[in-house]
């Protein structure tokens, strides 16, 4: 899977590739820093106008609306510029894997599945790598933006539980974010949701398998269709029944994410210590440094499918390197 970044061949893509990605991911949150700062300026003008008639012009209220729309504009040109570079470049990554696959296909062939390997699990490996992949990278480059952002906002300011300790806002975000976090993945291992995605594509894989052979052989028997169709069945009812049991944790835990920032400030509220654009300001920071926190809570149902991709896949390669290792001795 990882030769692409070891094969002469993809060197350029590989490395070059993924240094105009980070940047270009930089960049965006380099902006969103700005829009951050946008925000508190906008909602004090806000506050500005609805407490004094007239004292904010059409011409400040637009101005600011246009200031916006600029840093909009140039999110959106370098999100559009990212999407579409990173599908080349793991559509690359794909191609280093399947003619590595082609190469040694003759023996693999041997391998139950290998079809399905070479084809189906490489496209969803590059696909699943695409989504994760980029956000990973914008969730730690916003984690070390955002992070002294909400420490400075934070300064002076009474934090529920914390006082006016000025660690109190980042600390609560942590422990918010990263106990959410274990719950979810104490939750999944529970529930054995990576084992029950291995265990759907092996027997989804064996049933296409014989359905394959059964269009050229007459001796294949509906009822040994039947029996593998009823496994299929029954590890799709289970994996809905323990997914089902996830998502009553995680649905609990986003919706109670909503309110994590306005309780934590409750105090400073209350007793009206800073102003609309400050809160809108220290609101928007909170969720961005507590969403990339929240990186493996929020990406864990795609972390399960690309754990069960890799899983078939390192074990196909391990199937190819002890094929060639017979052939040698």
């Amino acid at each position: 899977m990882f030769k692409f970044f070891i094969n002469r061949n993809w060197a350029l893509w590989a490395y070059v590739g993924s240094f105009t990605i980070l940047v270009s991911i930089w960049l965006q949150v380099q902006i969103d820093v700005k829009i951050n700062y946008w925000f508190g300026e906008f909602y004090d003008l806000i506050q500005k106008a609805l407490g004094t008639p007239n004292a904010v012009t059409l011409d400040e209220y637009f101005s600011s609306l246009l200031a916006f729309g600029k840093f909009a504009a140039m999110w959106i040109a370098l999100s559009l510029f990212t999407a579409f570079f990173t599908s080349h470049f793991l559509f690359r990554w794909r191609t280093s894997m399947v003619e590595y696959y082609h190469s040694v296909f003759d023996k693999a062939r041997q391998i139950e599945g290998a079809s399905q390997r070479v084809q189906e699990d490489t496209i969803k490996f590059s696909r699943i790598m695409e989504t994760l992949g980029t956000s990973f990278f914008e969730a730690i480059l916003v984690l070390f933006e955002f992070f002294p952002i909400l420490m400075t906002i934070s300064i002076g300011l009474p934090i529920l539980w914390f006082g006016d300790w000025q660690y109190g806002l980042v600390t609560g975000a942590f422990i918010w974010s990263v106990g959410g976090t274990l719950f979810m993945i104490l939750l999944a291992w529970i529930l054995r949701l990576v084992g029950i995605e291995y265990d759907l594509q092996k027997k989804e894989a064996a049933y296409r398998k014989i359905l394959v052979i059964a269009e050229d052989d007459g001796s294949v028997r509906p009822k040994t269709l039947n029996e593998l169709f009823e496994g299929v069945r029954l590890i799709h009812f289970k994996s809905y029944l323990n997914y089902f049991y996830f998502n009553i944790g995680r649905l609990a835990y986003l919706q109670a994410n909503v309110l994590s920032a306005y309780i934590l400030i409750a105090p400073a509220i209350v007793a009206g210590v800073m102003t609309l654009g400050v809160m809108q300001q220290l609101v928007r920071a909170f969720g961005r440094v507590e969403a990339s926190m929240q990186y493996l809570f929020n990406s864990w149902p795609t972390l399960i499918e690309l754990a069960s991709v890799y899983k078939r896949l390192r074990e196909f390669e391990r199937k190819i390197d002890t094929l060639e290792e017979e052939v040698r001795t």
